[in-house]
This record gives C-alpha cells, structure tokens and sequence, in this order.
C-alpha cells in the first residue's frame, strides 16, 4: 500500500524546465554562439543535476579555465534573477495543483528537488503550496541522499512510496532506494525510452496509477 510520494519540483509540479535552460543560455551567450549551444545541450541531457555541478563542470569541461569562488557565485545569483520570478509564476504540471489540494491529507507527500533549498522554499511559499508537503530537499543534498533521508526519518517504507520524477537523476534516486519511480514524460522520451517504469504524461491520472500499485 503506498502512504508516500516524492515529487521531483521542476517539469514534475510546475512546467519550468524551459525557464532554466533559457537562464544557462542566457548567462553564458557573451562566450559565444557555440558554447552556449554546448551548456544548453549539457544542461538538457542532465536535467535534475544542481546548477552548482553544472557550474562547475562547464567551466572545466566547456570553457576550459578555473572557476573561483567570487566567479561562481556572481553565476549562482545570476541564474537565481533569471529564474525565480519565471518559476513562480509558471503554470502547474496539468493535474498537479488538482492532486496535491484532494490527496496530500492522504499520502505524505515531499518535494527532492537539484534546486537550492532556500530558493526552493520561497518559491513554494509565494506558489501557496508549501503546507502540502510534509519535508522539502533541495541541493546542495543529492536526490538519493535526499530519499534515504525521507524513509528513515519518516519510518516509510521504500515499497510504501513512489517517486515522481522528469530525469535520469530522479531514476536513479528512486532506484538506488528501492522506491517505484514514475517517469513524468514531455520531450524527454528519448531519456525514458529502454527504462522499465511507469511513464505519465502529466498529473491527471496519478491517483488512478497509485492505487493500482497497491
């Protein structure tokens, strides 16, 4: 019987994923059409990574040069001007709102997420939705350090819970803790295509899902 679910935030809840690749294109565009095009192919195929790796990764792998500490957090606060408002005002992943307004009384709900914490909790505290989950995770914990965190700490059990995630990093997590994952499908097919799991298209049949896990 499942009495949990872990949502992945972005692309899972709310339909900002395009809002954060636009923000890695953006912030990177003065170094130049083709890096750019290369960061914004890096962010795509590891979406659910924490900015703060990616940062890191193409500053070493891309550009080719050290990143210092003042570099990278002018990076941080940028990427958080460029984003937060947009994700804020971004609509609900269709049938998210629906779900978590008639069954988070039902299921303990929690939200593992690659965004900064503090970012992350004032976005669910201006969207009105933060009384809906019972913990939040943010980077810079890792999504599967984050789920272990949430069994143990709740004492769930990991075939009482199902996570609902858009990426690789969400599979990995639910896998690596036991946990059924839900991939939620929108122009990430290709990610999901040889992977054995359940794959929604949005929100509006999710209870339906769960309780035929049961």
């Amino acid at each position: 019987m499942i009495k949990a679910i872990i949502f992945d935030f972005d692309g899972v809840i709310v339909e900002s994923v395009d809002i954060k690749t636009n923000a890695f294109g953006k912030i990177f565009e003065h170094e130049g059409v083709d890096v750019a095009k290369k960061v914004v192919e890096y962010h795509l195929k590891n979406t659910g990574i924490s900015r703060y790796e990616k940062f890191r990764y193409i500053y070493k792998e891309i550009l080719k040069r050290p990143l210092n500490d003042k570099e990278f957090q002018i990076l941080c606060s940028k990427f958080a001007s460029l984003v937060v408002d947009g994700v804020i005002m971004a609509p609900y992943v269709k049938g998210a709102i629906e779900f978590l307004k008639s069954y988070a009384s039902e299921y303990k709900c929690f939200v593992v997420s690659a965004t900064p914490l503090e970012e992350l909790e004032d976005i669910l505290r201006k969207r009105d939705i933060d009384q809906f989950f019972q913990a939040v995770y943010g980077a810079p914990v890792n999504k599967s350090e984050a789920v272990k965190k949430t069994l143990l700490k709740k004492a769930i059990e990991s075939h009482e819970t199902v996570y609902v995630g858009d990426a690789m990093s969400d599979f990995f997590a639910a896998k690596e803790n036991l946990v059924t994952f839900i991939a939620r499908i929108n122009n990430n097919e290709s990610i999901f295509a040889n992977m054995e799991c359940l794959k929604i298209n949005d929100l509006t049949k999710l209870v339906d899902i769960i309780k035929d896990i049961q």
